[in-house]
């Protein structure tokens, strides 16, 4: 089979590679879309280690192609999703619901493209299937689910993990895949002020689109003042942070209440610190939470329902579409950012 293999830091291509074998617990999975995630990019710098030879990628939609003997209720030729995070359902951290902790390890549940081969191929091996495998209902297109096994999972739950309540104001740093459903998911859960931060004025359009009610290019007004003045210098009750950098974390702090949630998303390289004003010294009862995107069938299966329903639609996410074989094209595309770019619709 064709798949997009780490080869070594600013290097990810296209090789053959055996067609995994099936274990007793195991799913075979036949990839008919997939995406390019920003962890991938990451991935590509350099930025995170993996393994030489690994398949990367992390959101695969595709049809049963072989299951396990130990593996009931799929049959072959059913259309699923998997979420990128594939916990085993059985381990301490998972019976806590710490699914993404899977295994007692920090981020011990993201297995595609981190410790096994990934989804950026023709096939992708599932393990812990029954735990993972959710079928997509036949009234809709891979690319109206492409978005909900990582990006609508992480984005929807920096609103969840911010307890976001009906009426609250909310900041959304960064409108990328992510900050963009942080923006739906913070809508959804009530939020009736909700500000987007961002310097592209294409993505603060969908912002507007997505739920936002007021949006800011902070290349043209400080956001801390704007959402200081507009909130009568209270703050927000919730900041989401979905871009991970110093500047965009630090920016989170200043537009917080005392007393409010800052919900980082971010993935964070280098070193991050705390402006000892903006988080009052430690005694302006902040809650800061980190949140790894929520996976197994469960989770997928909510966010289908949303998906079904018409609570919001992410396939206007797709941006451009690529075969396969233009995957390093698509990369190199996706990485610099180039033509609007939002996502990437990739099929074998």
């Amino acid at each position: 089979m064709k798949a997009a293999v780490f080869v070594r830091p600013g290097k990810i291509e296209l090789q053959e590679k055996p067609i995994p074998e099936v274990g007793p617990t195991d799913a075979l999975l036949k990839i008919t879309t997939t995406t390019i995630c920003g962890t991938d990019v990451h991935i590509l710098k350099g930025e995170y280690p993996v393994k030489p030879g690994l398949t990367i990628g992390h959101e695969p939609v595709g049809t049963v192609a072989a299951l396990g003997v130990a593996v009931t209720g799929y049959e072959i030729g059913q259309r699923v999703i998997v979420g990128a995070i594939t916990p085993c359902g059985q381990c301490n951290p998972c019976l806590e619901s710490h699914h993404s902790q899977c295994g007692g390890h920090a981020m011990g549940g993201w297995k595609f493209g981190n410790t096994i081969d990934g989804c950026q191929a023709e096939y992708v091996l599932v393990p812990n299937a029954m735990a993972n495998l959710t079928s997509v209902p036949s009234q809709l297109s891979d690319e109206q689910v492409l978005m909900c096994p990582d990006i609508m999972s992480t984005g929807f739950s920096g609103a969840e993990s911010g307890q976001i309540r009906i009426g609250d104001s909310v900041a959304v740093f960064a409108q990328g895949p992510i900050g963009l459903c942080a923006t739906a998911g913070a809508k959804l859960k009530g939020a009736s002020q909700i500000f987007a931060i961002d310097s592209l004025e294409k993505r603060l359009e969908m912002s507007s689109r997505l739920g936002a009610t007021t949006t800011i290019n902070h290349k043209t007004r400080d956001p801390v003042e704007v959402i200081k003045n507009m909130t009568h210098g209270r703050g927000v009750d919730v900041a989401i942070e979905a871009l991970g950098t110093q500047q965009t974390f630090e920016s989170c702090l200043r537009v917080l209440k005392p007393g409010g949630v800052l919900s980082s998303l971010g993935v964070y390289s280098g070193k991050l610190t705390l402006p000892l004003d903006a988080f009052a010294a430690g005694l302006g009862d902040h809650k800061v939470v980190t949140t790894l995107c929520p996976g197994g069938k469960e989770r997928m299966r909510r966010l289908l329902n949303v998906v079904a329903a018409g609570s919001v639609d992410l396939k206007t996410l797709v941006t451009h579409r690529f075969k396969l074989d233009e995957i390093e094209k698509a990369y190199d595309l996706f990485a610099n950012q180039r033509d609007g770019v939002l996502k990437v619709a990739i099929t074998p």
